[in-house]
């Protein structure tokens, strides 16, 4: 039995090209990022994305670049160039905020463009393969 935080998260991710492989992939990423541990006293979700906030600039290229692992996704799945310059959009604002030094991650806990970004592909995987939805409990 898998333990630690990444173990809830999917254990073992698949490496196809397959809808559902990506849309596995992406949501852990997401999840990683965005919703990896939650603050005590506050109870509210934090991730790798606001953690990289705290290094000054470089932590901003680094969150960017995993926004930028997403799009590229987004991209293999035939995703059309408004969806993708949305999330590009949305990596940027998120990449621009963080470059602010010393309140570069309170934009993390509001504006989520990994969040934002997942709900596009799912809405993209929804549509155009079907197959790949997961019902929610």
């Amino acid at each position: 039995m898998k333990s630690g935080p990444f173990a809830k998260m999917g254990g073992n991710l698949p490496i196809g090209v397959d809808a559902a492989s990506v849309r596995q992939r992406v949501e852990v990423l997401e999840q990683a990022l965005e919703r990896m541990f939650v603050i005590p006293g506050i109870n509210r979700p934090i991730g790798i994305d606001a953690m990289l906030g705290l290094l000054p600039v470089g932590g901003s290229f680094i969150g960017a670049a995993f926004g930028a692992y997403m799009i590229w996704e987004a991209r293999n799945l035939g995703m059309g160039k408004l969806a993708m310059t949305r999330m590009a959009g949305n990596v940027g604002v998120d990449w621009l905020f963080g470059l602010v030094p010393g309140i570069g991650i309170i934009p993390d806990f509001f504006f989520r463009s990994n969040t934002r970004n997942l709900r596009i592909i799912r809405k993209h995987l929804d549509k155009h393969h079907p197959a790949t939805v997961v019902i929610q409990g």
